[in-house]
Parts: structure tokens; sequence; C-alpha cells
């Protein structure tokens, strides 16, 4: 019997923020790199990019790092021309790369945290979907554009009202650009995770180590998710099997945000 085909064999997939490790954007970038795709991952940090990327390669799989900080429009040009140097053509982005500042509204440091969210969770993604935007219809259409947004851009939580409000713009921002590319057969979604085992996450919860126990139990599932459970959602969303799904929202919290 024939062996099935990957669900994204051959595909050039650009996924940001790799270099974190547990962390959503490496999970992706292995998910897919398993399923066949050819992986450009980036980051700010290089070397945590090329620690990724080496170690999907050892899978003898497909992955190239680029240094790239999401926030510059030069570096965006740039990862973009070097994608369409080398491969041609971009399949896939994973608009993954996001920082949270936790902070109550009246913390004194409240509005820069709000201004460098902003600059990497909005315009970063903004200035990414654009530029994928733009490359997959100069090659003719097709393809798929994953933003990684949150439950705290559908629900709110205390000491996150500036991330919520960058990633409440990430969804929002998605259904606009999935209503403008869908005769482009270019689909754009959001994934919303909950409480997953993440590098940024476990920072988060040592903040409010005393309230962990009630964040754990809170979760339906009675437990934090894991990497894996977003890098499946992205993979479906990536594939062909997804191919009547834009400007949907896919939330993946163990039932945190149905009750």
């Amino acid at each position: 019997m024939a062996s099935m085909s990957r669900r994204v064999e051959g595909k050039v997939a650009l996924v940001t923020g790799g270099a974190s490790r547990p962390g959503l954007g490496f999970a992706i970038a292995l998910r897919l790199a398993e399923e066949g795709a050819r992986i450009i991952l980036s980051d700010v940090d290089a070397a945590g990019a090329e620690a990724s990327a080496a170690i999907i390669r050892a899978k003898n799989l497909d992955a190239i790092a680029v240094t790239q900080d999401v926030s510059s429009q030069s570096d965006w040009d740039a990862a973009i021309a070097g994608i369409v140097a080398d491969y041609g053509r971009l399949d896939i982005l994973v608009n993954n790369a996001g920082i949270l500042n936790v902070a109550e509204i009246d913390d004194e440091d409240a509005v820069q945290g709000l201004k460098r969210q902003y600059a990497v969770n909005i315009e970063g993604v903004f200035m990414g979907t654009q530029a994928a935007v733009r490359t997959m219809r100069a090659a003719g259409g097709g393809g798929a554009i994953i933003n990684l947004s949150s439950v705290a851009g559908l629900v709110g939580f205390r000491g996150s009202a500036s991330y919520a409000a960058t990633k409440g713009a990430v969804k929002m921002m998605t259904k606009s650009v999935a209503l403008e590319t869908a005769p482009d057969n270019i689909r754009v979604n959001s994934v919303h995770p909950g409480i997953i085992r993440t590098n940024m996450a476990n920072a988060g919860l040592d903040d409010n180590a005393e309230n962990y126990a009630a964040i754990e139990a809170a979760i339906p599932v009675g437990r934090l998710g894991e990497p894996e459970d977003i890098a499946n959602c992205v993979l479906f969303l990536a594939s062909d099997e997804a191919g009547y799904v834009t400007g949907a929202e896919f939330v993946v919290d163990g039932g945190y945000t149905a009750q």
C-alpha cells in the first residue's frame, strides 16, 4: 500500500519567533517540518534560532534559520527577499513572534510595556501579513497565514491589559485581511492558545506563583497545554485540509474560555 503523503509536503513556511525552547515557534516549525514543509525559522535571537533549526535538521528535516526583528520593516523586507531568492515562493507564514508584559494598568512602566508589545505583537504581525500577501499574490495566489493571538484576546486577565489589547487587535486584523485575500485563495486565520508550557508562560506563572494552582484548576481538562497542542492546530490551518477555512479564530485552551 502506498504511503500517505505528508500534509504540507514541499511547502515553504516561515515561522517567526523560533528561538525559545520550549516555545510555540519551535514546536510549530518542527511539526510542519515533520509533515514535509521547508522551514525558515526566524528570531531576533540569532543563536537561538540557529540552535532550533539545527535540532530540526538533526531529524533529517528541512530547516534554516534567519535573524529577524519582526518589529523592523527592513528585516521583513530582507527575510522575504531571501526566501523568494532561495525558494521562489512563500506558501505558509506563521506570525508567532510575540512578547508579554505583565503589568497592572496603573503600574509606572505600563505604557512603555504597551508600546513595546504594540511594536512586536501588532506591527510585526501586520508587516508580516502584508509581506506574505504581496509575495503570495505575486506568485499567482494561494497560501496560508496563521497569526498567533491568545485567549487574552478573547477574555480578560488581570495584569494583562496591554497584552490583551495587542492580541485582540491581532484577532480583528486577521478577519479583515481574510476578507481582502479570499479571492486570491490566501487563507488567514488566528490561533488563540490558552496557558501553554512555554518559556514565556512559565515566566508569567513565576510572577504569579501563588495563583498557579488556581490557574491549573480552572482549566477544564485539568492540565496546562503543551506547545505541540498548538502546533497541531497550526498544521491543520497550514494544510490543504483547511481549504474552506479563513477569517476564523481557533481556540486551543483546554476549555478555559468555554466557562
